[in-house]
């Protein structure tokens, strides 16, 4: 009788254990495709703060007298390059919120300079704006897209880290949920600064 109480005990501890270790590899994925596409992100809109530089200067060229245009998107994209968050930090929402602002003040910045730039006729007819502003419109629509993926990835991850028994491994190993982006601030991407080239 003993020795099938320990067969049975020996039997669950191996299944636990084989339990255990599948959902951990499995947080473990999920973890890593969330951590890609944040870096697809990433990489969108660090695409987009280095179109800056090169749209405010060819703006400045017809419009030199729009001074606090230019001052408000320099210290935005300036704002954007001091808050960055690595996969790591995705948990941590005070952090995701600064950076959510920073990228929405540099959007609402752009759409300023892209209203001040409608003004000058000739601006809109030079071909090194209108390149500057087609690669703005074309890193936009990737932003949206990678912060789609980005959705998709990290409610894939909440749900399943939230499932039982999985929600018990990952409070043991302490994963926790990972920040989504905000109504508000899908909002200001999905309405990304107008590209109007006055034809």
């Amino acid at each position: 009788m003993k020795s099938k109480l320990f067969l049975l005990i020996v039997i669950l501890i191996i299944i636990g254990a084989f339990l255990f270790f599948k959902d951990y590899n499995s947080i473990q994925t999920q973890d890593e495709k969330v951590a890609a596409s944040w870096s697809e992100v990433v990489n969108q809109y660090k695409r987009r703060a280095d179109l800056v530089p090169n749209l405010v200067n060819t703006v400045k060229g017809y419009a030199s007298h729009e001074k606090d245009v230019f001052t408000q998107v320099t210290d935005a994209r300036a704002k954007v390059g001091s808050i960055q968050i690595n996969a790591d930090q995705l948990s941590d929402p005070a952090l995701f919120s600064k950076f959510q602002q920073a990228q929405s003040e540099l959007s609402s910045a752009l759409s300023r300079l892209i209203a001040v730039s409608e003004n000058y006729p000739e601006l809109k007819a030079n071909t090194l704006y209108q390149d500057l502003m087609s690669q703005l419109e074309g890193t936009e629509n990737r932003i949206t897209v990678a912060r789609g993926r980005y959705i998709e990835t990290v409610q894939s991850f909440n749900t399943y880290i939230r499932q039982l028994p999985t929600k018990w491994i990952a409070n043991v190993i302490g994963v926790q949920p990972k920040q989504q982006f905000t109504v508000e601030n899908e909002q200001q991407i999905s309405n990304p600064p107008a590209v109007n080239f006055g034809q």
